[in-house]
């Protein structure tokens, strides 16, 4: 092993030693680029950005292209990504026989032979290594935007440089799927394009005018029944708390009617946080937005899980701003047992409810299971006391929390 990784290096020097007149031409032109965010299940996934920012960019809760402009990437330099990261990657591969992970310090002094413009490219390309090399997310916020043919080339050209994926996806809106034709559709599937995430947020026609979503419950059921028809796989997400306090029982039981329609293959719960300059951080502070706390939130979530019949979706709650980090299953048969989850919950005593938030929040706690367990509750008492929180504070605390992870 350690004689393979020492003729690997070597390759790697000769590798990165070498550039051609032409790309340093081009390389005034050119720069290797990552957007932003992918979504919690595309943590191991290869970050292919093919558009910057977001071309809606007006939705009231988000804070994240705010200030910035949508463009469109040339089709000439997505490709050179992926042909970079190709190269990276078949010198990787030339390290270990096994597929053994690759850590910096086995590099030793040879990334000195890289080129400073190729590091991030190399970064991108080792940690996809280590991961596996089974997904790709295209980035940005709405990757269907671009022609269709466009956006087929670029799925082609990743399955030429890697055939050994399994997985890719993108985000993309309502609004632009919905004036798709299937037959739009259908040629990214055969291209490779499994899985589209879509952010419905809520199916209330009232919350998403008032967030400005863009999009109509109509839009949103339209779109999703397009991607499914289309044979790729759709995973939606739902906001609960986004209608706040007035519009909580509304929110669960428009977005649950929403999804029965749509019969998604996964719906990811992400609860309401409001980051700072945001238009609805502004509602909020002017006191025209009243925030749900967890105790409402957990009830809104019980209520839309109560609402989905008829459908074979799989819940998950696979991010860190959800209070129950563990609720996942597949409809019908592992309903009840996520609804008996928040139940539980809802019925503890007021200290095991908020020591358990502090935990969830701490991220000492994973699951309700935790409270149960003394090492684990003494860290959160200890941590409590020390930060000064109460049953009286914790949801100021939260609050805090929560901005951390947006």
């Amino acid at each position: 092993m350690a004689g393979n990784q020492r003729n690997g290096l070597k390759k790697l020097k000769i590798v990165f030693a070498v550039r051609s007149p032409v790309d340093k031409k081009k390389s005034c032109q050119y720069n290797f680029e990552q957007g932003p965010i992918r979504p919690p299940s595309e943590a191991k996934s290869l970050l292919v950005r093919v558009t910057r920012n977001c071309p809606w960019n007006r939705c009231t809760f988000c804070p994240l292209y705010k200030d910035t402009s949508f463009s469109i990437r040339p089709l000439a330099h997505v490709k050179k990504d992926i042909d970079t990261v190709s190269r990276h990657v078949s010198v990787l591969q030339k390290m270990t026989s096994k597929g053994e992970r690759i850590y910096w310090n086995q590099l030793e002094g040879n990334l000195k032979f890289i080129e400073p413009d190729e590091m991030q490219a190399f970064y991108v390309a080792l940690n996809w290594f280590n991961n596996g090399m089974k997904s790709v997310f295209l980035q940005d916020a709405n990757s269907l935007i671009l022609k269709t043919e466009d956006l087929a080339e670029i799925l082609l050209h990743l399955k030429i440089r890697f055939p050994m994926v399994e997985r890719i996806t993108s985000y993309a809106r309502s609004d632009t799927l919905a004036r798709m034709n299937i037959d739009d559709l259908k040629p990214l599937r055969d291209a490779g394009l499994n899985r589209i995430h879509i952010g419905l947020e809520s199916g209330s026609d009232k919350i998403l005018k008032m967030v400005k979503k863009g999009a109509t419950k109509a839009i949103h059921i339209e779109a999703g029944l397009k991607v499914k028809m289309a044979g790729i796989e759709i995973s939606e997400y739902y906001i609960p708390g986004l209608g706040g306090k007035h519009l909580s029982v509304e929110n669960a039981a428009e977005t649950a009617d929403a999804m029965n329609q749509i019969n998604p293959d996964f719906i990811r719960i992400r609860t309401l946080g409001i980051p700072q300059k945001t238009p609805l951080s502004e509602d909020y502070k002017a006191g025209r937005f009243e925030k749900c706390t967890d105790l409402m939130t957990a009830e809104e979530i019980l209520l839309f899980i109560n609402n989905l019949t008829g459908i074979t979706s799989v819940i998950q709650s696979d991010h860190i701003l959800n209070l129950f980090g563990e609720l996942q299953g597949r409809l019908p048969g592992e309903k009840v047992s996520m609804m008996k989850m928040i139940i539980d919950f809802l019925d503890m005593t007021p200290e095991d409810q908020w020591l358990y938030q502090a935990g969830r929040r701490l991220g000492l706690f994973s699951g309700l299971d935790d409270l149960k367990n003394p090492h684990r509750l003494k860290r959160v008492k200890k941590a409590c006391m020390e930060l000064g929180l109460s049953l009286k504070n914790i949801d100021g605390f939260i609050e805090a929390q929560r901005a951390k992870f947006i």
